[in-house]
């Protein structure tokens, strides 16, 4: 049976609230006054299913008592709307008192006695969730066909506005779990950092006055110690840095430096390590002092992390280049290497925090993951922006973008990635 043109209207504008609307409760309520008032109902509710119970609950009513409805579980097999639900189908019944499956438990809560019902399922692809129903027509008439239609098309959206209910409950359970990880680890950074500093400075120094006392046979020992606990030490820096950036206390003490002498001392402190692999390094940087307005400290941290990231995942004989030169407003600064490369499902995430590419390269390089992320921190500090260019099996190339000074840094905005 058609559909009058006011009823039609008046589920399109249902349609469109509940489209738009982000409160639940409301969107129950409008929808069981809707059925009511559409089909000139006395009483129309809202059951859903309940897995605990294997029975329906009332979620919403109109007319009813909505409250004492709540605390009735509707069983399944011996009920109306169990059978709706149960069958995914439409059931209508004339004369309630004559129906072996009518619940009567709900008439002596409510006091009102149920005449005729048609109770619709709600279904969503597939699975029925509850069930929505209307009791007793006003005039004393049969529910016909067009209530059936109205009852279906509210049991339609009906289904649309709980399931998205549930997917923004998992989505908001989703970000609450993101969160308490992310205070986790924010919390392990701080504690860690702090706690292992002081032994760790003890380790440093005791282990460098011994190797100035001892003779030189224990000297090799000692360099193992002073090499890996300097290993330590930035692994604390870079943790101490993420903590710093993420409370707020990260300061940028600006001055002018020149780029082209911190990156040959950088250069000169990776020399050894860079010695142990037999790689090849090499600084392209023209005659320029390549001068910015800059922390000549956090630069300084820039290209050590990119240094050693390098150093790190390029092959035993492998080539590194470290290449600065100057274009309109910036400091533009490349370091390349023939290594391993990336994977393209990584490239994304390689500037996260403790992401690791691939857990056997963790395994066999080391490291928790931070040097990246320090590195894009304190690039976008300055109001600057790094990207990267890699090939599995032929290398990476990692690009930063300075500003010159403050303004620029201000004109092109703080945060950015390529």
């Amino acid at each position: 049976m058609e559909l009058s043109t006011r009823r039609m209207e008046q589920l399109l504008q249902i349609g469109r609230e509940l489209s738009a609307a982000a409160d639940l409760e409301l969107l129950l309520d409008k929808i069981v006054t809707s059925a009511a008032e559409m089909t000139g109902s006395q009483v129309s509710s809202i059951l859903l299913y309940d897995d605990e119970a294997v029975a329906l609950r009332f979620i919403a009513s109109f007319g009813a008592g909505e409250q004492s409805l709540q605390a009735i579980p509707v069983p399944l097999e011996k009920s109306i709307a169990g059978a709706a639900f149960l069958e995914k189908r439409l059931v209508a019944v004339r004369d309630a008192a004559k129906s072996a499956r009518h619940f009567k438990r709900v008439d002596q809560v409510t006091r009102i006695t149920t005449r005729s019902i048609l109770a619709a399922p709600i279904i969503y692809r597939e699975q029925a969730l509850g069930v929505i129903e209307i009791l007793n027509k006003i005039d004393s008439t049969d529910y016909n066909g067009e209530d059936a239609t109205i009852l279906e098309t509210l049991a339609s959206l009906l289904a649309l506005a709980l399931e998205n209910a549930s997917l923004e409950s998992i989505i908001e359970k989703i970000k609450e779990e993101t969160q308490r990880l992310d205070k986790m680890k924010t919390d392990f950074i701080a504690i860690t950092s702090h706690e292992l500093r002081t032994p760790l400075g003890l380790i440093l120094g005791h282990s460098t006055f011994l190797r100035e006392i001892l003779e030189d046979e224990y000297h090799d020992q000692l360099d193992t110690i002073i090499r890996n606990a300097m290993r330590l030490k930035e692994i604390i820096e870079n943790m101490t840095s993420v903590d710093n950036a993420q409370t707020g206390t990260a300061v940028l003490r600006s001055r002018t430096v020149s780029v082209r002498k911190i990156i040959e001392e950088t250069t000169e402190k990776c020399h050894p390590e860079a010695r142990l692999k037999k790689l090849h390094v090499r600084t392209a940087l023209g005659q320029s002092e390549l001068l910015i307005e800059g922390d000549s400290e956090k630069i300084g941290i820039i290209i050590n992390n990119l240094l050693k990231n390098a150093i790190t995942f390029t092959n035993e004989g492998g080539h590194i280049t470290i290449a600065a030169e100057q274009v309109p407003g910036y400091i533009k600064i490349a370091v390349s290497d023939d290594g391993i490369g990336i994977p393209a499902k990584d490239i994304a995430h390689i500037f996260e925090r403790f992401y690791q590419v691939e857990s056997h390269l963790t395994r066999k390089h080391g490291g928790m993951g931070l040097g990246l992320s320090v590195t894009k921190m304190m690039v976008e500090m300055h109001g600057g922006r790094i990207g990267v260019e890699s090939v599995p099996g032929k290398g990476s190339n990692f690009t930063i973008l300075l500003p010159l000074d403050s303004a620029q840094a201000e004109a092109t905005g703080k945060v950015f990635i390529t």
